[in-house]
């Protein structure tokens, strides 16, 4: 594999990673409600869950979805009753006051499983990463030149919503959130729900 398509994967995949979606609005929601350590923890599952994908694609389960359809559709559902569950969560507390600080933080395991939760519930990366890799990458390439694109994609994701959820955790942004909890959650909820909605079709 050479160098020029290896940036190319670490280009492509950054623009992705960076593109509204689940993860993203997930670090934002996180990084607000829970701050920074519980956001960074969140990212690193995030990370964690697109390695997964990646993964999947790289040993030819995106090549299974598109023989099998009906196995994609089902995991499209499965997602998207996860991304709606979560949107009717968040509208349905929206109005709930919410003191920062108030409560223990997240613990680690549960930060983790949310985030690699939140990222396997939309199953259209195994298919970008197909898209991605059958271009770019050589059949039968080495282990290590597997390893780092695995890498590559860790630290798109995971240090993209860390950042997301940096900014969010700062205190002037947080306690803005804080004020207008009821909007935004409702917001978010919405956001959530129309890309279940879209995985869902």
């Amino acid at each position: 594999m050479t160098l020029a398509a290896f940036l190319a994967v670490w280009a492509v995949h950054l623009a992705a990673a960076a593109s509204p979606g689940p993860a993203v609005l997930m670090a934002a929601r996180t990084g607000a409600v829970e701050g920074l350590r519980t956001g960074l923890l969140l990212s690193v599952g995030l990370g964690l869950g697109a390695v997964v994908w990646a993964a999947a694609a790289l040993f030819g389960l995106s090549l299974l979805f598109t023989a099998a359809p009906a196995l994609f559709g089902a995991f499209k559902l499965v997602g998207a009753a996860f991304l709606l569950w979560t949107a009717w969560k968040m509208w349905r507390h929206a109005s709930d006051p919410l003191i920062l600080d108030a409560r223990p933080p997240r613990g680690l395991f549960s930060a983790l499983r949310l985030g690699v939760t939140t990222q396997l519930a939309n199953p259209k990366p195994a298919i970008f990463f197909g898209a991605v890799f059958v271009g770019l990458v050589p059949p039968h390439a080495p282990a290590p030149v597997i390893a780092a694109l695995l890498a590559v994609v860790f630290v798109n994701e995971a240090g993209w919503n860390m950042l997301v959820a940096r900014l969010f955790s700062i205190e002037r942004i947080r306690r803005g959130y804080i004020r207008l909890k009821s909007i935004l959650d409702r917001i978010f909820g919405g956001l959530f729900a129309l890309l279940g909605i879209r995985i869902a079709l």
